[in-house]
């Protein structure tokens, strides 16, 4: 078995005394001090995360729009410069290969960002894909017929660039109510275009620092305000030190995996590998928006265009009483028959109460419906809740 990859600020975890955990291959801090504390840090200030462990690919050339249009359920060409946009990486019969973000950098330039853990599987999906290039008619919802409006190509000069840039880059997160504070008394970066007090929800500016072009994206796994700063390995100490330094007295705080994880769930965001899978279709999830269905063509569509079976079971919210919460694999029933099981759970930090997600039957996911998990041998009711379960004030 392989050892764990470190990121470029091993060292500066362990000098904080982190706690860590073996994450999509990665040796990732799990918590520094506790994991309640950094989870009201950035509920209430701000956290600073380190997530260079997520995967970046650079999509280059003419073709860059259009081959993403088919080798992702969104429609990477309808976006503008400077904007960033989640979508999904999907397999023929429609299970989800893995959950991204893409930015458009330029015309002809997109970054995408994916899961660690998928680093592989994304890699795979995109060499196999970009032997099929999308005519100009292929991105017309008009297409006559969309089954011949791609051609594989082998070897075409035009088909666009795609370089896993991983192993270059580093990726921090500031995410909580200050975080637009915290960087903006940060020094270290300059000519930040557009300013940050003008940049909307995934949406992305440019800064440099030491000379270095740096990304700064209006995006993050918390459910809070915050940024994701994307920067050469080289660069990475230098920022993550000036950002503990000009952030402590604004309340920042380091935070791990574990607080990255209960925030997430109050957000009401899947996780790749508990709520999402090569077994879930995206309507399951709650995804069916993501899907640019208007597209003429892209992998997956034949699939998503045959209906779900009536008795598929869909994602939903489970809110408990008490202390005790249910956890991933744990069984959901409505009376004495399993309905379900759950995905991810929690004792809410900032709600108090227990909270879930799980897959249930269709019959049992309206919301107030009356269900129970089995907690270890002991019956714990719960209801169905709509997601998220907790949102930011604005």
């Amino acid at each position: 078995m392989t050892d764990p990859r470190t990121t470029a600020l091993h060292t500066r975890h362990e000098a904080l005394g982190a706690s860590f955990t073996d994450f999509g291959g990665w040796l990732m801090p799990v918590r520094y001090t506790s994991d309640l504390a950094e989870h009201r840090a950035v509920r209430e200030a701000a956290g600073l995360f380190d997530i260079s462990h997520m995967a970046e690919f650079l999509i280059t050339g003419p073709d860059a729009a259009p081959f993403l249009d088919y080798a992702l359920a969104g429609k990477p060409s309808a976006m503008v410069d400077g904007k960033a946009k989640y979508s999904l990486v999907l397999s023929e019969d429609g299970g989800i290969v893995d959950d991204v973000i893409v930015y458009r950098i330029a015309a002809d330039r997109f970054l995408v960002v994916a899961n660690a853990a998928n680093r592989e599987a994304v890699s795979r999906a995109f060499a196999e894909r970009s032997r099929r290039r999308p005519t100009a008619e292929a991105l017309s919802a008009n297409a006559p017929d969309p089954s011949t409006s791609f051609a594989l190509i082998p070897g075409a000069s035009d088909m666009p660039v795609i370089e896993d840039v991983t192993d270059h880059l580093s990726l921090v997160a500031v995410q909580g109510p200050r975080a637009q504070e915290v960087l903006g008394s940060l020094s270290l970066l300059e000519d930040i275009s557009p300013p940050l007090d003008a940049l909307g929800y995934y949406a992305w500016s440019q800064a440099s620092m030491a000379g270095e072009w740096v990304l700064i994206a209006r995006t993050g796994y918390t459910g809070e305000d915050g940024f994701e700063l994307l920067v050469p390995n080289s660069l990475c100490e230098s920022l993550w030190d000036a950002l503990l330094t000009v952030g402590a007295p604004l309340g920042l705080v380091p935070a791990g995996l574990a607080a990255r994880d209960t925030l997430r769930l109050e957000a009401g965001m899947p996780l790749y590998g508990h709520e999402l899978s090569r077994q879930v279709r995206p309507e399951q999830a709650g995804l069916g928006r993501v899907v640019a269905r208007d597209k003429a063509d892209f992998v997956g569509k034949s699939a998503l265009e045959n209906p779900l079976p009536p008795d598929a079971p869909v994602l939903v919210g489970l809110t408990g009483s008490g202390r005790r919460a249910g956890r991933a694999g744990y069984a959901v029933l409505a009376g004495d028959d399993i309905v379900g099981e759950v995905t991810s759970g929690a004792l809410s930090p900032t709600l108090g109460h227990p909270i879930a997600m799980a897959f249930v039957d269709p019959a049992a996911a309206d919301p107030g419906t009356d269900l129970l998990l089995d907690v270890r041998g002991t019956l714990i009711p719960a209801t169905v809740t709509a997601l998220p379960f907790y949102r930011r004030n604005r």
